[in-house]
């Protein structure tokens, strides 16, 4: 059965801006609190204060970025969240976009498929508590995490395209993606991760979507929604090519033209409860394990209360 989670759809800047939103995780169906990199308040210490605050709640970091920290330190962060909140906890990797890598490491990685395999691989080997010794071409790790009881720590790989997917399906706990439409997960991204998962003996991972979501309200297009969601994605190359591999064209026009391409294929989900609820049960019947209900668009336009509101409504119709 596909589980639903939510996802922080802003960036805090004070830990009790977290609060409702776990307080949704913790009275509701949710499985899971999600958040996606934040440049402002380090999301690891954004959970924890939360469990602090009396919601403890699994969490999962969808995905934080490997330039930012080296293996031990993620692993030690990860299983430092799931000790403070007694719960399980996804730790989501990925190498980020190039200039993103340029600008931490003075350039980019030459292979990001190389650095995330040896990067989670050394993560999953210190959450085991095995002596981790790899001499990598980008990570060198010859340690090991002191030996201590924890909930469990599944270690995600972010994948957009078939490359990572596969990857994922030889390496990762978690499949996690973004933005992707669901029968592009359905005809590709899918199949990858199984066949990755067949090449290296191993079950395939779970697969989670992060999936933009807006209830229909009056006076606010669904197009606007989805470039106050997804403006900065729909100016990276690898999101670009990925939706252009899915069918969805958002290059060559305005912002605008680009947010209603998505809006239209679907990889922006919007309307009423009843289409809401249609569209997201065509992830679980792409073999999606998690769908998390990013409702950022109607945060930025409309406020928290609405974004709570939207969610609070969309768990209900899916999880009944």
């Amino acid at each position: 059965m596909t589980a639903y989670s939510v996802l922080v759809p802003f960036l805090p800047r004070r830990t009790e801006q977290i609060l409702p939103l776990a307080a949704l995780v913790n009275w509701t169906n949710a499985e899971r609190l999600w958040q996606g990199q934040a440049l402002m308040m380090e999301p690891h210490q954004g959970f924890v204060s939360a469990a602090g605050a009396g919601f403890r709640v699994p969490t999962g970091f969808g995905v934080t970025l490997m330039p930012l920290r080296h293996p031990y330190e993620a692993a030690l962060q990860a299983r430092s969240v799931a000790m403070a909140t007694g719960r399980s906890v996804v730790a989501g990797y990925g190498p980020g976009a190039r200039p993103f890598q340029a600008s931490v490491m003075g350039s980019p990685y030459r292979s990001p498929l190389t650095a995330a395999r040896e990067y989670l691989t050394a993560v999953r080997g210190l959450l085991d508590g095995d002596v981790v010794d790899q001499d990598g071409t980008y990570f060198t790790v010859r340690a090991q995490l002191p030996p201590c009881a924890a909930p469990r720590v599944d270690v995600g790989l972010g994948v957009l395209r078939p490359g990572m997917a596969r990857l994922a399906g030889e390496v990762a706990d978690v499949a996690i993606s973004w933005l992707t439409p669901a029968a592009y997960i359905r005809d590709v991204l899918a199949p990858a991760i199984r066949e990755g998962a067949d090449r290296a003996g191993r079950s395939a991972p779970r697969i989670t979507a992060m999936v933009p979501v807006a209830l229909a309200r009056p006076g606010s297009p669904p197009e606007e929604l989805a470039l106050a969601s997804n403006a900065a994605h729909l100016q990276a190359p690898h999101y670009i090519d990925m939706l252009r591999r899915a069918g969805v064209r958002v290059d060559g026009g305005s912002p605008e033209d680009a947010a209603r391409a998505l809006v239209e294929g679907n990889a922006f989900v919007s309307g009423d409860a009843d289409r809401v609820t249609a569209l997201l049960r065509e992830y679980e019947e792409a073999g999606v394990d998690e769908i998390v209900l990013n409702t950022t668009g109607v945060h930025k336009t409309h406020g928290q209360n609405e974004a709570v509101s939207d969610l609070r409504t969309i768990l209900a119709a899916v999880t009944r």
